[in-house]
């Protein structure tokens, strides 16, 4: 399996993970927030941060699909660079209100460190060659094999 084909299996992983985790926000909030890390979440005006958070979810998969689609590897590379800040963010807050270590470090860093990790692979990828720079003369097709 080549490097390139790793990078995007894990990326439409990471992806389809954030898009569930949005979902979930958005359909059960309640068993969302439970697994979440902080004890005692908001009830009432206030839960509704939990669409807010649904929808963050959400939007930051829709661009990672969409930069894929595209194939701007690279600039999916940066965004899911600073994307890990999400995670990270999240780990403060369950750490500051109330929530354990494990659950801090267990699902927040360590979602974290792995979109680090996958945000590295993409940008240490080598563009494909583009075949019009190595044809000198793009009136004659290379030949098909």
């Amino acid at each position: 399996m080549s490097l390139r084909r790793f990078n995007t299996g894990l990326t439409v992983l990471l992806g389809l993970f954030v898009v569930s985790f949005g979902v979930r926000f958005l359909v059960d909030p309640h068993g969302a927030a439970a697994g979440f890390g902080i004890p005692n979440w908001p009830q009432g005006d206030a839960a509704g941060y939990f669409v807010v958070k649904g929808v963050r979810d959400l939007v930051c998969a829709i661009v990672l699909f969409i930069l894929l689609a595209l194939r701007q590897r690279r600039a999916l590379g940066w965004v899911m660079l600073a994307d890990a800040i999400i995670p990270f963010g999240d780990a403060i807050a369950v750490l500051t209100h109330g929530g354990t270590m494990a659950a801090a470090l267990g699902i927040h860093a360590a979602t974290g460190a792995v979109v680090i990790v996958a945000a590295v692979l993409l940008l240490r990828e080598r563009p494909l060659p583009n075949t019009a720079a190595t044809n000198p003369n793009p009136s004659v097709q290379p030949a098909v094999r």
